[in-house]
């Protein structure tokens, strides 16, 4: 079976690609390598793996790479609310507009799993638990193009949607915009923290168990299609304040410091259920101690800042 990545030189496909390969799949990717990643140079041995220079909006490019794909997993976007605020012509051109065309250009029998996210569920209350059947009230240019494209899809056939918590761990192409990997990047670097909003609660989720979400669902669609599924850690619905006091007991003169000042752009506070992706076999096993274990032992290994003298 062929499946086809966009955007998989990036965070999430740097470990997702490997995990394909692994499962028996023939991979291709195409990927502008906007920010000259170099994340995949360790598949380039595998003979079921190509890579293909190029962007996922190019109607010529795709109509050729998608023929010859079984399964489609959309992952080129401009991800998070500062970057899309920061470029909305990009962020609407990616995150939206390419989606479209991808789905216009598939055919019926191909599978399509997108990744959207859950700071779709906009503005609720710490108490409030989540389902997919959970009104969508998106805050963010973010949260509504991903919304939009997932409304798209679930309205054509063969499509399966992941609202991926907040996710964390370490990736070739590693992120430091994401709460946990910046909460402990800045315990490990900085070994103090300035935290708003205390008390608001999101779900996490390790990035390798996004990626075996994904293998699941190409092995499983009978049980999924047609249906968004909050993929997450039902132990990992924290606080920042909870997070953070974690995060203390492997750094121990990690500081903590609580502010009045300053919003989250998504508004998220909400415990999230991932109980529909349980009934359909799928369950999040790695922890929120293990990823922060994990990326303290890889923020030891970055080197000294070009600007920094510590």
């Amino acid at each position: 079976m062929r499946v086809l990545v966009t955007g998989g030189a990036g965070y999430i496909g740097s470990i997702l690609c490997p995990r394909l390969l692994d499962a028996g799949y023939h991979v291709t990717v195409v990927d502008n390598l906007l920010y000259g990643q170099r994340s995949l140079f360790q598949l380039c041995a595998h003979p079921c793996f190509d890579f293909v220079f190029g962007d996922a909006r190019s109607e010529s490019l795709m109509h050729s790479l998608i023929d010859r794909a079984d399964v489609l997993i959309p992952l080129a976007a401009v991800v998070g609310a500062p970057g899309c605020d920061r470029d909305p012509w990009l962020a609407t051109s990616l995150n939206l507009d390419a989606v479209n065309l991808l789905n216009r250009l598939r055919k019926p029998s191909q599978l399509v799993i997108f990744p959207t996210t859950n700071s779709g569920y906009g503005t609720k209350s710490g108490d409030v638990h989540c389902t997919e059947d959970t009104p969508l009230e998106p805050i963010s240019l973010y949260g509504r193009l991903k919304a939009q494209a997932e409304t798209a899809l679930l309205n054509s056939t063969n499509a399966i949607t992941l609202r991926l918590a907040t996710v964390f761990g370490f990736s070739n192409r590693m992120r430091l915009d994401l709460l946990v990997n910046t909460f402990v990047y800045q315990a490990v670097k900085d070994r103090y923290i300035v935290i708003f909003e205390k008390d608001f609660k999101r779900n996490y989720l390790h990035i390798r168990d996004v990626a075996d979400c994904f293998v699941h669902c190409i092995e499983h669609p009978d049980r999924m299609i047609g249906r968004p599924h909050n993929v997450g850690l039902d132990s990992a619905n924290l606080s920042k304040e909870e997070l953070a006091l974690l995060i203390q007991r492997y750094v121990p003169n990690f500081y903590i410091h609580f502010s009045e000042v300053g919003s989250d752009p998504d508004k998220r506070n909400y415990i999230v259920s991932n109980q529909r992706l349980r009934e359909a076999g799928f369950e999040a096993r790695r922890t929120l101690d293990e990823g922060i274990q994990e990326l303290i032992k890889g923020y030891q290994m970055m080197p000294r800042s070009e600007f920094s003298n510590a």
